[in-house]
């Protein structure tokens, strides 16, 4: 018996016919007898156990790619078409430029267009048919890979994420799963907030998608700051928000999951500093970041409704990315949150792999960036506990005190 993610969350269903080996979990064979790409498909090893992870020095390879990409052009396969998807808010690359062949350079300049664009769509991607070796070793040339603590990834490669959606999966099991205790399946996030050190560039792309629908939807919180009004924005800046992987480690060992690390609690700015873009952004994730610091529960809930329903409901800062075959989408996981759309019923299969370089510590200011030291972080990470019991009235001067 062995299990398999839905949606982008943590989702858990369980299938009887699914096999479990010397506790590594896989699907069934009729399941992998389906599948063109079977060294993608997930698995669940019980065996892997891995360490806290530790704070470390993060240099953005954005900070040194070319203001006009003249690398990641030269290195383009004849004329290069793209296109912006809204003036200010996301790039599609139709041809010309294929990812796997980029050099250092090239690269340096990819992560300067993600950081500045956002979200970047390439088309015609030869990721699927190069092999999760080769794509682990192109992604970590923008930083430590993150290995999801509950998530689904293929044999021998933990630091893949997989987003698999079984192919018998209709329009009755759309009502069994998904629908059936709510209207609908929107969950805008930002992924992996609960840890010290969450993404920067994030790639995902496509292994099998329906023929239509199964789009992706994101939003830019740095737009969605600037549109605040500069009294509502200044009450913003300094606060900081309690994130948590607890419930999702929580609902994983529930269902029959895994479990790699400890379930972890870390602190971030509401409004942290881009450091490539040297902006400020609305950092926020419904599902993990639980609670405003220093404010009571009534305040902080009031708070984030708002700020949620400012981002969600603004389609004038959103985008939305539809998939084809060998599509590989990559964006700025610092500056905008994104949700899986489920608008097909078709008994057929979505199958993604999330690739997840980890970036620098959340900061609300460049002088906290430029500050910011490993050692005294892995010191300040002991009084976590404390801050998070600490009453409304007494934290920030608590954090003050403790210099986070």
């Amino acid at each position: 018996m062995s299990i398999y993610q839905n949606r982008g969350t943590n989702a858990i269903y369980i299938s009887k016919d699914d096999e479990t080996v010397d506790g590594v979990h896989s699907l069934s064979k009729n399941e992998k007898s389906l599948s063109n790409n079977p060294e993608w498909l997930p698995t669940w090893d019980s065996n892997q156990k891995y360490p806290k992870l530790l704070p470390f020095k993060h240099v953005d390879r954005a900070l040194f790619g070319d203001a006009e990409y003249e690398n990641l052009f030269k290195a383009a396969d004849g004329e290069v078409e793209h296109s912006q998807i809204t003036p200010k808010f996301g790039t599609e690359v139709k041809s010309g430029i294929q990812l796997s062949k980029l050099d250092d350079k090239a690269k340096d300049d990819l992560a300067l267009l993600v950081a500045k664009r956002g979200v970047v769509v390439f088309r015609n991607q030869d990721f699927k048919k190069r092999g999760p070796a080769f794509v682990k070793e192109w992604g970590k040339y923008f930083g430590p890979l993150h290995i999801h603590p509950n998530s689904g990834a293929p044999a021998g490669f933990p630091e893949f994420h997989i987003v698999y959606r079984r192919a018998g999966s209709g329009e009755e099991e759309n009502k069994k799963t998904i629908f059936a205790h709510r209207t609908h399946n929107v969950v805008w996030h930002s992924d992996i907030t609960y840890e010290l050190q969450p993404p920067g560039i994030t790639a995902l792309f496509s292994i099998k998608t329906p023929e239509s629908g199964g789009d992706t939807t994101f939003a830019d919180t740095i737009e969605a700051y600037d549109r605040l009004s500069p009294q509502f924005q200044k009450m913003l800046d300094g606060l900081q928000v309690a994130h948590t992987s607890r419930e999702q480690a929580k609902g994983s060992i529930a269902q029959g999951g895994i479990e790699r690390r400890e379930a972890v609690d870390n602190i971030h700015p509401l409004v942290r500093w881009h450091p490539v873009l040297k902006k400020k952004v609305l950092f926020l994730q419904r599902g993990f970041g639980k609670r405003i610091l220093g404010l009571k529960v009534e305040e902080s809930d009031a708070l984030l409704k708002f700020l949620f329903n400012h981002v969600e409901s603004a389609h004038d800062l959103q985008l939305r990315a539809n998939w084809e075959e060998d599509t590989v989408v990559l964006w700025d996981n610092r500056r905008v949150v994104h949700s899986a759309i489920f608008d097909w019923d078709t008994a057929t299969s979505r199958h993604v792999i999330r690739l997840t370089p980890q970036a620098e510590r959340p900061v609300a200011s460049e002088e906290e960036y430029l500050n910011w030291d490993p050692e005294v972080e892995l010191k300040s990470q002991e009084h976590i506990d404390q801050i998070l019991a600490t009453p409304p009235a007494e934290v920030y001067e608590l954090l003050e005190s403790l210099k986070i």
